[in-house]
């Protein structure tokens, strides 16, 4: 999967439109995926990440596709804004100083490890999302995460704990999937404006 520069463009500007709409309306943006070319009205799975001050402003997305990827967009960034338990729904006067980040996954791979220190070998910093779970214990972490966490053993950590796990648990029945994603971003200002978006494939 490789988007290009338009078709980037065209996301990010639906992602900013859901954050309108969510503003003005109350709800998310909840565009015609027929009015849209057929690699962004396929049935994609995407994560919609807001930063503010190159803080975390809010995160939401899905890991199995489940409709179109404009849809997916627009979902996620309403409720990345407003729907985001960790933070206040977003303001008006907050809106011009976001950054909107998008990551398009790719198919989730099951990860076959006998031990802990087995799926610490496999796991490469900066290259892939992970995905860990336990009975009715889940978590995810994008490749973008790798950024703070480049260490592999401090990475697992922080994932256990999203997941509601203790740090030094370990059951062979955990599942264990990894993923690739396509990840772009531009501030809102520029969105509006037209100027190129910073991206890179995973």
């Amino acid at each position: 999967m490789t988007y290009s520069t338009t078709e980037r463009a065209t996301l990010l500007s639906v992602a900013l439109a859901s954050l309108r709409s969510g503003l003005q309306n109350g709800h998310a943006l909840k565009p015609d995926a027929c009015d849209y070319p057929s690699s962004l009205s396929e049935t994609r799975a995407c994560f919609v990440t807001l930063n503010q001050d190159n803080m975390l402003r809010g995160c939401i997305g899905s890991l199995e596709p489940c409709t179109s990827l404009v849809n997916s967009v627009a979902d996620n960034a309403y409720a990345a804004a407003f729907r985001d338990p960790r933070f206040p729904e977003l303001t008006l006067p907050e809106l011009a100083g976001l950054t909107i980040h998008i990551s398009v996954l790719g198919p989730l791979q099951g990860v076959a490890c006998d031990s802990e220190a087995d799926l610490l070998r496999q796991m490469q910093p900066g290259i892939d999302g992970w995905v860990i779970q336990e009975k009715e214990f889940r978590g995810t972490f994008l490749p973008s995460v790798w950024e703070t966490l480049p260490d592999a053993r401090q990475f697992l950590d922080h994932l256990k704990m999203k997941a509601g796990l203790a740090t030094d648990y370990w059951s062979d029945s955990m599942a264990v999937w990894r993923y690739s994603t396509e990840s772009f971003s531009a501030a809102v200002k520029d969105i509006e404006k037209g100027t190129p978006m910073n991206g890179i494939a995973g």
